[in-house]
């Protein structure tokens, strides 16, 4: 595999292959087990991840990279295997989620700061070592009426930049992620509103990756889609597609090799037909996925905690992992989804 950032960073959005989100952390993962009622225990973490990366039609055909939480990164299949060795035997890329978390910004109420920067740079060198080749970093921007306010947009994008930088120091592809949240509150605005906050946010981003010479061939950049707020959901699938389309065409250099979306709380199947209409564009950039939930909710439930259920839990995320990279060619349509 080439070590040349460009390189990495192509490979992870080229051919109709796109990422899975497994960097849940400790309490997110524990949210989701809550819903199967499953204790979230080391092992009961080890036994779903395993399962989602021995899927092999799954991550062979569909998965180019797979972002980690850090406990994921260190940690060994049931056998001995670390996680790292078989998602590489499987022709996928191993990457990391290296921010510590959004945490309240002082003196900016409703609005949060992503914290992680301290001792970045040598964390990334252990990251490196242990085989990762990409990292991710989110920074999330609230909507509302009054929000976000340009002093938060711009310290995240600043957070966003530096630890891009970093990245690209330690022989690491950048995942940069600015979230303007569909799903935080109050959530009811229109995509007007979103569109103009996402705009405004990703103009803000790219400056400051130009402040800290941040190679944009080196990066992949995963924002959300242009959407109604949760509370307030009207646009059609077209809508969002035209929209999406053209704030990223208004904001993002053609430099960047490719655009890998966020799901944002959209159910599975909005983030597979909003991600197909999308590519029906004329687009710049390699366009695909970096899901969590929409890639692993159904193999979840399917799973369910349950050894007898690995196989079950397999087909569905398989399945879904194939919907999403048949949506990252623009070729997704109900009649599939229903057929399959």
């Amino acid at each position: 595999m080439s070590e040349r950032l460009e390189d990495i960073a192509v490979q992870m959005v080229a051919g109709g292959r796109g990422l899975l989100a497994a960097d849940e952390s400790t309490s997110t993962i524990k949210k989701r087990f809550d819903t199967i009622n499953l204790e979230s225990t080391e092992t009961s973490r080890r036994d779903y991840r395993e399962m989602l990366f021995r899927s092999d039609e799954a991550m062979k055909k569909y998965i180019s990279g797979v972002i980690l939480f850090e406990e994921t990164l260190f940690q060994k299949a049931a056998d001995g295997t670390p996680f790292v060795d078989l998602i590489r035997a499987a022709g996928s890329i191993p990457g990391i989620k290296v921010d510590t978390g959004a945490k309240p910004m002082v003196k900016f109420p409703g609005e949060t700061i992503t914290e992680g920067l301290d001792g970045l740079g040598e964390r990334l060198a252990k990251y490196y070592e242990a085989g990762a080749r990409f990292a991710k970093w989110r920074g999330v921007i609230a909507i509302s009426s009054s929000l976000p306010t340009r002093g938060s947009v711009r310290a995240n994008a600043q957070a966003l930049a530096r630890y891009a930088a970093l990245c690209q120091e330690a022989k690491i592809v950048p995942i940069v992620e600015p979230e303007c949240l569909m799903d935080g509150k109050p959530g009811d605005h229109n995509i007007d509103r979103c569109a103009e906050v996402t705009e405004a946010t990703l103009r803000i981003v790219f400056e400051e990756l130009a402040e800290a010479r941040v190679s944009l061939e080196g990066m992949i950049l995963k924002p959300n889609m242009v959407i109604d707020g949760k509370n307030a959901r009207k646009a059609s699938v077209e809508e969002v597609a035209e929209r999406t389309v053209q704030v990223l065409k208004r904001t993002v250099p053609s430099a960047v090799p490719g655009i890998a979306f966020l799901s944002g709380g959209q159910t599975t199947e909005e983030a597979t037909a909003h991600l197909s209409a999308i590519n029906g564009f004329d687009l710049p950039w390699l366009v695909t996925f970096s899901y969590g939930r929409a890639l692993q909710d159904s193999a979840l439930k399917a799973w369910n905690g349950k050894p007898e259920n690995v196989a079950a839990g397999q087909r569905e995320f398989t399945h879904r992992a194939e919907m999403n990279s048949l949506a990252a060619k623009g070729s997704w349509k109900k009649d599939l989804e229903k057929a399959a």
